[in-house]
């Protein structure tokens, strides 16, 4: 009897030792979802919920051969990208996914909970002119947000102002997360000159170590899937206020989400 094809995510991110974010975060998500995960690893972070330590990246021809490898054999029906470290390793994922023909989630990560750089400033605008018009979608937080427009990113208004001006820069759909905001987290979906609000309860705890990772592996989980964008983030969304809510409370600082948690 053959087997039932099961879908695949490919998540290209750094490693965090303590496991609640980067490619491990993605990994324990895309096993929630159902979809079989696979990983390239850009960096290494020594890292615990107390913060980051120490950063060492990969290199990139080393990311690029590790893409090359999964997607020639496993295709992946999505992919997502987390902390890309440099500028080296943006233009060898930047060559590669000019090809994809799947779905690429950008999740730009600049720097770690605690502030600790995992891009280089210097990578900044190569992640701007090269890979983001690449993205299906993009997924800064309102830090995030702020620091590739230029933009003071703050509240509603500043959020769909931002969201314009990154999609002005080539993704196909741009959502802000809100988590930043005062009051309920609301993220706010900029596609084909649509608005979207995607709303929760806030949760109050220091545990969210990994929660824009996890959202965002979530998402590309159910592109791989074969669901639509908004229904992917509602699923997504779900799943995250769920994660946060049941977190294990682990670790002396900022601790990991419940990468089992049920949506």
């Amino acid at each position: 009897m053959s087997a039932i094809k099961k879908p695949v995510a490919l998540t290209i991110a750094g490693s965090d030792a303590s496991g609640g974010a980067g490619i491990q975060a993605d990994l324990k998500t895309f096993h929630q979802f159902g979809v079989f995960g696979e990983g390239a690893i850009t960096l290494i972070a020594v890292q615990n919920t107390r913060g980051v330590q120490r950063v060492e990246c990969l290199d990139a021809e080393l990311v690029a051969d590790q893409i090359r490898a999964v997607i020639g054999d496993i295709p992946p029906g999505a992919a997502k990208t987390g902390a890309l470290g440099n500028r080296a390793i943006i233009e060898a994922v930047t060559a590669l996914a000019r090809d994809f023909p799947f779905p690429l989630v950008i999740d730009p990560v600049l720097v770690s909970k605690n502030g600790t750089p995992l891009l280089a400033p210097d990578a900044i605008q190569t992640l701007k002119t090269f890979l983001l018009p690449n993205a299906f979608l993009l997924t800064p937080n309102l830090d995030e947000a702020s620091l590739l427009t230029g933009m003071e990113v703050r509240d509603l208004a500043g959020m769909r102002g931002a969201a314009q001006k990154l999609a002005a820069m080539g993704p196909q759909a741009v959502l802000v997360k809100g988590g930043h905001l005062g009051g309920d987290p609301i993220d706010i979906l900029f596609h084909r000159g649509e608005w979207t609000e995607f709303r929760a309860a806030r949760i109050e705890t220091r545990h969210s170590h990994g929660t824009g990772c996890t959202f965002s592996a979530a998402i590309t989980a159910s592109l791989a899937s074969g669901i639509d964008l908004q229904e992917s983030i509602r699923r997504a969304k779900r799943y995250i206020t769920a994660a946060i809510d049941n977190n294990p409370g682990l670790g002396a600082g900022s601790g990991p989400l419940d990468h089992h948690a049920l949506f």
